[in-house]
């Protein structure tokens, strides 16, 4: 019982660092119809930012307060330059563009980090385990659960209840008529590319202490987060959550029970949504 106790809290801070990453690439691929490959390579900035901070101040809230912002500034001028002019060119340019910037990324943080694994260790506050029954369950994985369900609900209210977030919804749904009553929807849109590349960065934050800083990083995340964003919907971050938290158990008890097989696992899941709901188990059918 107390290994399954442990796995469960596996799966869920699996789930809560796929779902801050996910959440991301949904709103930039489901509400900005652009397909962003180089997703992860913002995932992996944010870890190597928080690294360099932790380097000069031993403040791990200070990284994760301020390490988002490289990522932030490299997407504003990646979707202003590059990618903004290909919104409407189709998939495939966005998608070589995109895949170009996965190296290009890569070698800028292999020229300023080096090619060593690091690790980052979690703040005093949340070193060590604490007991539930005869359960030892890590400190900082029920902190990366609880911190991911907060940024749920930030991200929740801020497209469902605030004025910028109705903003959004009417330029995705009808750019033209949202252009005419005064919304800067490229405005709005950079904005939107650039948020998804901060909750990737914060994502890769709060995971560094897990899973440790790499080159290599961007890719292993991003498969993943792209299975759950097939998963669960395009565009839909309850699709994103309820998604993220499914990989994330496949993956984590599959490993624990069945080795083998866990990866073989996840793909028949994602087969499987996909045979039953094409759109995703939470996003729209389109015609």
């Amino acid at each position: 019982m107390d290994f399954f106790i442990s796995q469960l809290l596996n799966s869920l801070s699996l789930g809560a660092l796929l779902f801050m990453t996910a959440a991301g690439l949904s709103l930039i691929f489901g509400l900005m119809n652009v397909v962003n490959l180089a997703h992860g390579s913002f995932f992996m900035i944010g870890a190597f930012t928080a690294l360099s901070l932790m380097q000069l101040t031993g403040n791990f809230w200070l990284a994760l307060a301020v390490g988002w912002v490289p990522a932030a500034a490299a997407a504003v001028l990646i979707e202003r330059i590059f990618i903004r002019p290909m919104y409407n060119t189709g998939h495939l340019n966005q998608v070589l563009l995109t895949f170009g910037f996965i190296f290009v990324l890569g070698d800028v943080c292999r020229y300023l980090w080096g090619a060593e694994i690091r690790n980052i260790a979690p703040p005093a506050l949340l070193d060590g385990s604490i007991l539930i029954g005869s359960a030892v369950l890590p400190k900082y994985r029920l902190f990366v659960v609880l911190f991911g369900s907060v940024v749920g609900l930030a991200l929740w209210w801020f497209l469902e209840r605030s004025r910028v977030g109705a903003m959004v919804r009417a330029g995705v749904d009808d750019a033209a008529t949202a252009s005419g009553i005064g919304i800067n929807v490229p405005l709005l849109f950079g904005a939107i590319f650039a948020l998804g590349a901060s909750l990737a960065a914060i994502g890769g934050i709060v995971a560094s202490p897990i899973l440790g800083t790499y080159l290599g990083m961007d890719i292993e995340i991003l498969i993943p987060a792209f299975i759950v964003i097939v998963v669960g919907g395009m565009g839909s971050l309850r699709g994103a959550l309820v998604a993220g938290l499914l990989v994330a158990s496949i993956d984590t008890f599959g490993k624990a029970y069945f080795p083998d097989y866990a990866l073989f696992l996840v793909y028949l899941m994602m087969v499987v949504v996909l045979l039953v709901r094409p759109q995703g188990l939470f996003g729209v059918a389109k015609g």
